[in-house]
């Protein structure tokens, strides 16, 4: 695969599964994006992070389209589970469920806390599975490689939850697979903090998002 910066689209468009089909006469499409310090950008001098690229590809000439990136430091999937509720609700409250969506952004933190790969598993499918019961479509990122030291734990992370969403034929992007040994990634982290990435890495992550089917899953047109 060649990654390179940030457009296309691919995949079809099931129905309530996760994607979705063009929303005709909506007012603004508004997107939650929970997740922990990659979802907010931490290591970015630019500030834009994956989540800032992504929003600044996704086309808004025929309906406006809005993203809250909801990032918090270090938060674990079972943190994410007992927020996204709340988050959401904020900035979905008073308009149509059709015109929301939730992005959800995994990163590293079960790893550093402990947590067992069931549980991580568990968690994510609670999410899913109640987005599902409401309606709500769901798009999820997995965690990109980090320190060579954990990457082995990262791989069956991203494997579980991928197997997670398949299961409920929810999209997943596989942010490890691609990355992990990519010359641009890696350079990047080793410039940073060795955590996060810089510029490079994010717009790596973002260029898989935006060919993981995320025009598609809006119902919007290829940029």
């Amino acid at each position: 695969m060649s990654i390179r910066g940030q457009t296309g689209d691919t995949g079809p468009s099931p129905s309530r599964s996760g994607f979705s089909s063009p929303v005709e006469g909506f007012a603004d499409l508004r997107i939650c994006v929970v997740g922990d310090d990659l979802t907010a950008g931490v290591g970015d001098p630019k500030a834009l992070g994956w989540v800032g690229r992504v929003a600044a590809r996704t086309p808004r000439a025929e309906h406006p389209v809005t993203l809250f990136p909801l990032g918090v430091p270090g938060e674990t999937t079972a943190g994410l589970l007992g927020r996204w509720r709340e988050e959401t609700a904020r900035r979905f409250a008073d308009v149509p469920l059709d015109t929301c969506r939730l992005v959800v952004g995994l990163g590293h933190a079960d790893l550093h806390e402990g947590l067992s790969l069931p549980r991580s598993r568990l968690n994510l499918a609670n999410v899913l599975d109640d987005c599902l019961a409401r309606g709500l479509a769901v798009f999820v990122v997995g965690p990109p490689p980090t320190h060579e030291r954990l990457n082995s734990r990262v791989a069956e992370l991203s494997s579980a939850f991928a197997d997670v969403c398949l299961r409920r034929r929810v999209p997943y992007v596989d942010s490890f697979t691609p990355l992990v040994a990519h010359e641009d990634w890696l350079t990047d982290l080793e410039a940073g903090d060795g955590l996060h990435p810089g510029q490079a890495g994010y717009g790596l992550i973002a260029w898989l998002v935006l060919h993981g089917g995320w025009y598609a899953w809006l119902g919007l047109p290829d940029n």
